[in-house]
């Protein structure tokens, strides 16, 4: 699990670790701490008092990836299972994901995601449903459900076996962004199986401000571009809606206007906003929410694909190897 500035979720996360049914002799615990500024390393050192199944390390990079590699190359086990710290986890999640990883033969298995707000300001509740909602996210399983066991491109979190590290790598460093969706995307091109299985349900708490979701969704956006580069082809389709949509913004501003193509930008966001309005009510049912809902989820498209149009230009136009300084504490 790594981690970095996480004194709001570190003790109920980890108490969930502790509280798994799988054999306690079998299990360890490691977190890379990404140099906090707050209390979470002094939390860390209490918990690892009492827990001697928790090893600390440091992780001086300070971003997911980096954290993820050292952890992997001090762990013991023949199954790997990543934890996010945003999150918390049923007894029977360790235990459910490695009989699954077996029984399906996979090489990477995850559950749902059920995105739930940090707290109870209607804010903080229409992020969390754009996070989930099919208009926010498009069709990722693991965030809109299923309800069966399927083969899918990406999961959450992931249950790798160790093996899968040892054929084709660890996570990429230069990824402060969507480096689960590079490594996954890896792994389909080595021919490894990914399932996603409806009844092991991870609670992710959603970021609870607009301007935390626009630098997540930015992020996103930015790296991917460099993800897309990395595998010789895009990942999935659906990263390019959020850019068609900024592009159309964008020549709606610098184009000079005629009546078609004035016409063409009405009728498109015009449609968006349609769109928008439809599945933000769907999913409220409150007049406030639903307004509070189609804002978030202008913010998420927005910052993904200005994100997306600066990653171009930096990773593709200007051939950045990285740009690791955008990595912005949780």
């Amino acid at each position: 699990m790594p981690v970095r500035n996480e004194e709001e979720y570190l003790f109920s996360v980890v108490a969930s670790l502790e509280a798994q049914d799988y054999p306690k002799e079998l299990l360890e615990i490691i977190v890379a701490d990404g140099m906090s500024g707050d209390s979470t390393r002094m939390l860390l050192e209490e918990i690892k008092a009492r827990n001697p199944a928790l090893m600390v390390i440091e992780n001086p990079e300070r971003i997911v990836s980096t954290g993820l590699n050292r952890a992997i190359r001090c762990a013991k086990g023949d199954i790997i299972i990543r934890i996010d710290c945003h999150a918390s986890y049923s007894e029977s999640y360790v235990s459910s994901l490695i009989r699954y990883l077996r029984e399906l033969k996979a090489d990477n298995v995850g559950g749902l995601l059920e995105t739930v707000p940090p707290n109870d300001s209607r804010k903080a509740g229409a992020i969390a449903i754009s996070m989930s909602n099919p208009f926010g996210v498009g069709n990722s399983h693991f965030r809109i459900g299923t309800a069966r066991v399927r083969e899918v491109d990406t999961v959450p979190f992931g249950c790798f076996r160790r093996e899968v590290f040892d054929r084709i790598g660890l996570f990429d460093e230069d990824l402060v962004r969507n480096q689960d969706d590079e490594f996954n995307a890896r792994m389909r091109k080595h021919g490894m199986k990914l399932y996603v299985v409806p009844d092991v349900v991870v609670r992710y708490y959603a970021r609870d401000t607009y301007a935390k979701l626009f630098r997540m969704f930015y992020q996103y956006g930015y790296f991917k571009p460099l993800v897309n580069k990395r595998l010789g082809s895009p990942a999935t389709l659906r990263q390019f809606v959020p850019v068609a949509f900024v592009l159309l913004l964008l020549g709606g501003v610098l184009i000079p206007w005629s009546p078609a193509w004035g016409l063409f930008v009405l009728a498109g966001v015009t449609c968006y906003l349609v769109a928008n309005l439809c599945f933000s009510w769907h999913a409220s049912r409150t007049g406030v929410v639903c307004i509070l809902t189609m804002y978030a989820h202008l913010v998420q498209h927005v910052a993904y694909g200005v994100g997306y149009l600066a990653g171009i230009i930096d990773f593709l136009i200007l051939r950045k190897k990285s740009n690791k300084s955008i990595a912005i504490s949780r």
